[in-house]
């Protein structure tokens, strides 16, 4: 029943601890909106020119290595597929109530978690209907 939990719960939930964790502390929004810039290492490039890696650039690139395999999970016709469309639109509602309520979480970073969730879920409900559709096709003749 775990493959029922959408994988883009991970980053919402990381994105919570980072923001929370800076929120709670003396500094409030500016602060967690600091932890999500603040270079955690740098990479020396070719060019000379350093590129600087934060918290809120890991947690993008952890999602969108996510969505791809939320995309992946969606093609499946099993069952546990309607009820992880169903959570994922509960997720998708969770996120866009925190973007738009809490200052914490209005950043452009939030916001591109909050896309990928919804690909997410239109790329479930799109995938089967489509495949709904192909199934009363190939029934009907």
């Amino acid at each position: 029943m775990l493959i029922a939990i959408p994988l883009l719960f991970i980053p919402v939930v990381f994105y919570a601890i980072v923001v929370l964790s800076g929120w709670v502390g003396t500094g409030g929004v500016a602060a967690a909106e600091q932890a999500l810039r603040d270079p955690l290492f740098s990479i020396p490039m070719v060019s000379g020119s350093a590129w600087n890696v934060g918290t809120g650039d890991l947690i993008l690139f952890l999602s969108l290595i996510l969505l791809f395999f939320e995309l992946l999970k969606s093609t499946s016709s099993q069952k546990v597929a309607i009820v992880n469309h169903a959570l994922s639109m509960i997720l998708f509602v969770f996120c866009l109530v925190a973007f738009l309520l809490f200052p914490g979480f209005a950043t452009s970073t939030f916001f591109l978690i909050l896309t990928m969730v919804m690909l997410d879920v239109l790329a479930g409900f799109i995938v089967t209907i489509i495949s709904a559709r192909k199934d009363l096709e190939f029934g009907a003749g």
